[in-house]
């Protein structure tokens, strides 16, 4: 009787711990955490800065379990197209081959790199470009024959215009044709030069490139 009556108790301690337990915390309450844990785990050092952590508008929105709504996301791409810095007097393509050793190479931005010192691309991180080259990422999707494939015959035909348009812009800024890409912003992040742009633009759309053969 006496064990059977301390069963009871604790079961009945446990039963009033669970009654009294805090609600779990709600969404506002762990992205406040998780935001004080960043800015705890992070310190500047060199060129990486603490504002590297801090989201804008399109970053916040879209970091969230459900997409944002559609009138939130055509603003987060209407102010990205605004914000596009089109090239000096409209000079698009630059050398594929230069393109190319950009796409390979991933060095950049780490708190090592002198400040200004030139990134690469890291284009095939997440995408195939040239065939000849049999390592890459499957994030994005593949851009063999990218200009190939949508008529590109000459950078120069007005019929390419937009086509060219809309690949700069996709490069300076993803989220200008996609509010929640998860493609870098390589321009309105200043990971690549105006001239790196014009470069890896070449290596996509010139019809010379291996990318178009």
């Amino acid at each position: 009787m006496t064990h059977t009556r301390t069963a009871l108790g604790i079961s009945a301690l446990i039963v009033a711990g669970c009654a009294t337990a805090p609600p779990p915390p709600s969404a506002a309450d762990l992205d406040r955490i998780t935001e004080q844990v960043m800015k705890a785990s992070f310190r500047e050092q060199g060129i990486a800065k603490l504002d590297r952590i801090q989201q804008d508008q399109g970053q916040a929105a879209c970091s969230s379990d459900t997409a944002p709504p559609e009138a939130v996301a055509k603003q987060i791409e209407a102010a990205a197209m605004a914000g596009v810095k089109w090239p000096e007097g409209g000079r698009y393509i630059g050398d594929w081959r230069v393109g190319e050793t950009l796409a390979q190479n991933g060095r950049g931005m780490t708190w090592t790199d002198a400040a200004g010192a030139p990134s690469g691309g890291n284009c095939y991180n997440c995408h195939q470009i040239s065939k000849a080259e049999i390592s890459y990422g499957t994030i994005g999707p593949s851009l063999y024959n990218y200009g190939k494939l949508r008529g590109v015959k000459s950078v120069a035909a007005p019929e390419s215009a937009l086509i060219v348009q809309y690949t700069w812009a996709k490069i300076y800024n993803s989220k200008a044709t996609n509010a929640c890409s998860g493609m870098p912003r390589f321009g309105h992040a200043g990971v690549l030069t105006e001239a790196q742009m014009r470069d890896v633009m070449a290596l996509l759309l010139d019809p010379q490139s291996p990318v178009n053969q």
